[in-house]
């Protein structure tokens, strides 16, 4: 059986953890990297595989059956993604919640006109986290849901500290509070606040100089970002941050509260949760798993835009329906 054919357009962090999720996947091969950058300065983890410069990807629409897109979602998605599914089936993991049905539309509209099959807002969350929300509301109807996000590094949020006047390096984790998540589990149902649910912790190495008291204050009451958090801001030297913030770990729950009974007198509680070594690998892993549920759609001929919520579980998996009845269910 041949292997599903797979390009990466964009090579930062998370293209680096798609490159190393093909190769765990015997069904799958690694048959190009495209990039902004000038492709002789960019050097894979994989030897033999070649790089394009992305202004020429049009010529290679034969020769991959998925594209994973692997750009920002503040600027780059919102373009690449319904270009480029118009030459190819892509899959991308934009994260910005609000603006998904937009993006959803835009896509769409793409890949019908082309025969071509795309999904997008896949990772965690949204992703896996949006598909428990869903099956816990479905089940419990009566309830609550929860979402905590961390312990883990916010990269939007890091790069709005390292913008702050006087900041030399900096980065941020969102943590959630315990105590929070406590009255959550007890099945009290509790309203909290944005305050309530999640702290942010900074660390910060200030250039020589720098008004640390500033840093600090314009730190925590930058609006959209920290105002609404209790916020602790860390002044730490390099050698430090070098040593001990240099991974990209996350995670999270999914907690949904619900009651059943004629009275509503019994408590049920559903969870999911993650913790993340490494955030962009672990994306890369649910993006390389959904390329295997998408060829397998395109080749039924389907076409257009999906995202988690239409894609059965058996899709993802390269196991035969037998071997998942026999050993999963």
């Amino acid at each position: 059986m041949s292997k599903i054919r797979i390009g990466i357009a964009g090579y930062g962090n998370l293209g680096k953890g798609v490159e190393l999720a093909v190769r765990q996947n015997d069904d799958m091969e690694l048959v190009g990297v495209f990039t902004r950058r000038a492709p002789e300065t960019v050097k894979l983890l994989t030897a033999g595989i070649p790089v394009y410069p992305i202004a020429e990807i049009e010529k290679y629409k034969d020769a991959v059956d998925v594209l994973i897109i692997c750009g920002g979602s503040a600027t780059d998605l919102p373009e690449q993604t319904p270009a480029l599914a118009k030459l190819f089936n892509v899959i991308d993991s934009f994260d910005t919640h609000a603006r998904i049905p937009e993006h959803f539309a835009n896509v769409d509209a793409a890949a019908k006109a082309n025969g071509h099959l795309a999904m997008i807002s896949l990772g965690w969350d949204p992703g896996l986290f949006s598909l428990n929300r869903v099956y816990a509301e479905s089940i419990l109807r009566n309830g609550e849901t929860y979402t905590f996000w961390g312990k883990g590094v916010s990269q939007g949020h890091s790069d709005a500290i390292r913008r702050v006047k006087g900041v030399k390096r900096g980065i941020q984790y969102t943590c959630p509070v315990q105590s929070a998540i406590d009255a959550v589990r007890s099945g009290s149902q509790p309203n909290l606040s944005t305050r309530d649910k999640h702290e942010r912790v900074c660390y910060v190495v200030a250039e020589e100089g720098a008004d640390k008291a500033q840093i600090e204050n314009d730190i925590k009451t930058m609006k959209n970002y920290f105002d609404e958090y209790n916020t602790t801001v860390n002044f730490i030297d390099e050698e430090t941050f070098d040593r001990e913030h240099n991974t990209l770990p996350h995670g999270g729950f999914v907690i949904r509260s619900g009651k059943t009974g004629a009275n509503l007198e019994t408590n049920q509680t559903i969870e999911y949760s993650l913790k993340l070594g490494s955030n962009p690998e672990f994306t890369a892993s649910v993006l390389a798993a959904y390329a295997r549920a998408l060829s397998r759609m395109a080749a039924e001929g389907q076409t257009g835009c999906k995202t988690a919520f239409d894609v059965a579980p058996g899709y993802l998996s390269p196991l035969s329906p037998e071997e998942l009845r026999a050993h999963c269910l």
